[in-house]
């Protein structure tokens, strides 16, 4: 099955390849920028330019399904008349385009599953809205209402179309939830306006499966809502956020000063949606964290999977580096063969596809098509503000067992990190040790027992996702019950 996505790039988009190349389907990301995108994706995926109208045909005709996840951050800038031309540019005007492409096609895709959001629907107080519901008369329902017109232009016998209406998304790494984090780690959380307000929201893994539920189910077409069956008020936000990280919120913020700072975008915090997944449950799909509770949970022990320790008392290693002041171990176990998995990390290129965005991870040069002992991988990253040249080298490469790349150049003192592989079964137990330590004496080691601490346990949470969203995870480390499971997607979705 081919799979054409717009906005792969993104935290979603970049996601759903993953997920999509698990369930063996051909992924083709249309693109403005090849050459980052490329970076960003891998060599999994096929990549054509978005603005190509000759490649883009080309691509829609061999597709058996497009996913349009395209369009400009909504709540980065404020709505002035240039940004609001350019949020509708890039969703409706690139919508239509892509409309386009799919009634000119002699074998049209089966189905177009297009982004749309929850800002269509008015600010209702605790009134439940489902996809009957009437549209918001302003600019986010205007805008939502031409971007499923345009979607829907192509709409035939032949093409199904699905609007998924997406709500806020979960996410630990993107989204509102990666900017509210590190406020209420710092003490600076509280419920915004009166608090009463309901927020409605998607775990970023069900969101994942149900645009497969939507690419699969022939019967489901139209607005669909993609979000929780369970909204919450902001006040249940703000406490559930502040115990997951620990912290009192108790800084209430008035809905003027929320004004004052968002200007027009202050409607995506202050409106009361409280918006239930009709269409959804009606065709029976079960969520995997219904509750904002069960969402939050998974967050939370995807953060804790990784632990950094003092040097004393380190899990073994096959060969431990001397003069390590602390070591980092993360067990991750896939639903994959050992083959597949290892194939997968001797590949330097799918490095990038693995580390947060937030990194701005980039080889420099030609990347090998495949490490051994002795390759030299280098490469640009951010660590916070800071640009840095990273230049790593496989000190040790057993094929099918384990591999060690040791900082040459670098902001460590030493770092060194081993990838251990185990089969079990059908399932692959993946062991990380990394070990480092910092320069500037007991000053670097104070650091690196907190600030590098948490940085590099939340760059291994990402890796974990990244991962199990790629190969699967078992059951057994899954922090909710999951009564849904995702299926391969059928030769004729």
């Amino acid at each position: 099955m081919v799979v054409l996505i717009t906005g792969a790039t993104g935290n979603v988009g970049r996601a759903l390849a993953r997920v999509l190349r698990r369930e063996g389907a051909q992924v083709v990301a249309a693109v403005r920028d090849v050459e980052l995108a490329r970076n960003a994706l891998g060599p999994e995926i096929e990549l054509v330019e978005l603005h190509d109208a000759s490649a883009m045909r080309e691509a829609v005709e061999r597709a058996d399904a497009i996913v349009n996840l395209a369009g400009a951050p909504i709540a980065e800038r404020r709505w002035s008349k240039r940004q609001k031309r350019e949020l509708r540019a890039s969703r409706v005007e690139l919508t239509g385009r892509l409309s386009d492409y799919v009634r000119a096609a002699h074998n049209p895709p089966c189905v177009l599953v297009s982004a749309s959001a929850t800002g269509i629907y008015p600010d209702r107080g605790d009134a439940a809205q489902d996809e009957s519901s009437p549209r918001a008369v302003d600019f986010l329902g205007e805008l939502c209402g031409d971007w499923e017109a345009a979607a829907r232009h192509c709409q035939s016998a032949r093409t199904r179309v699905v609007s998924l209406r997406i709500s806020v998304v979960l996410d630990a790494e993107s989204g509102a939830l990666a900017k509210l984090l590190p406020l209420f780690r710092l003490g600076l959380g509280g419920p915004l306006g009166g608090g009463q307000q309901y927020f409605s929201w998607i775990h970023l893994d069900d969101l994942l499966a149900i645009i497969l539920f939507a690419l699969r189910d022939d019967a489901l077409r139209g607005p669909v809502n993609a979000t929780a069956p369970t909204a919450v008020t902001n006040r249940e936000l703000t406490r559930g956020l502040a115990e997951l990280v620990g912290r009192p919120a108790p800084l209430p913020v008035p809905a003027l000063a929320v004004r004052l700072a968002m200007g027009g975008r202050a409607a995506l915090m202050l409106s009361s949606q409280r918006i239930v997944p009709r269409v959804l449950e009606r065709a029976g799909y079960q969520f995997l964290y219904p509750t904002l509770e069960s969402a939050l949970a998974e967050i939370a022990f995807r953060q804790e999977e990784s632990v950094l320790i003092g040097r004393h008392g380190a899990p073994d290693a096959r060969e431990e580096p001397d003069g390590a002041t602390h070591v980092l171990t993360q067990v991750t176990e896939l639903r994959a063969p050992l083959s597949e998995v290892f194939a997968f990390f001797a590949r330097a290129q799918n490095l990038a596809w693995i580390t947060p965005p937030w990194m701005g991870f980039r080889i420099v040069g030609a990347a090998p098509s495949a490490i051994a002992e002795g390759t030299r991988i280098e490469y640009d990253i951010r660590l916070g503000p800071l640009p840095i040249r990273w230049r790593t080298r496989i000190a040790r490469f057993e094929p099918g067992e384990l591999f060690v790349d040791q900082q040459e150049r670098g902001p460590y003192r030493l770092w060194w990190h081993e990838h251990s592989f185990e089969e079990l079964e059908e399932e692959t137990r993946m062991v990380d040790r990394v070990f480092i330590r910092l320069p500037f004496g007991s000053a670097g080691q104070w650091l690196a027992g907190r600030v590098v601490h948490a940085m590099l346990r939340r760059i291994f949470a990402y890796r974990a996702q990244a991962m199990a969203h790629r190969f699967g995870r078992p059951a057994l480390h899954a922090p909710a019950p999951v009564r849904y499971r995702a299926r391969a997607l059928s030769q004729s979705a």
